[in-house]
């Protein structure tokens, strides 16, 4: 049992360091600044819509 976890471990870090294709450090930085943006502008139009639904709730309270 333990030959069989110790070979995972060894064929597991094998794999990592020779058959997996990194990234390059530009390539990362340009895909964090997408998703950055990304999620402001979801912020933003979440935001609006909160406002705007909190907005006719409380017309709709007041009328009602």
């Amino acid at each position: 049992m333990i030959e069989r976890v110790k070979n995972y471990v060894l064929e597991s870090v094998d794999e990592v360091k020779n058959k997996v294709t990194w990234s390059r450090f530009t390539e990362l930085q340009s895909s964090a600044i997408l998703v950055l943006v990304a999620s402001v502008i979801f912020a933003i139009v979440i935001g609006i819509i909160d406002f705007g639904f909190q907005n006719a709730l409380a017309w709709f309270y007041r009328e009602f």
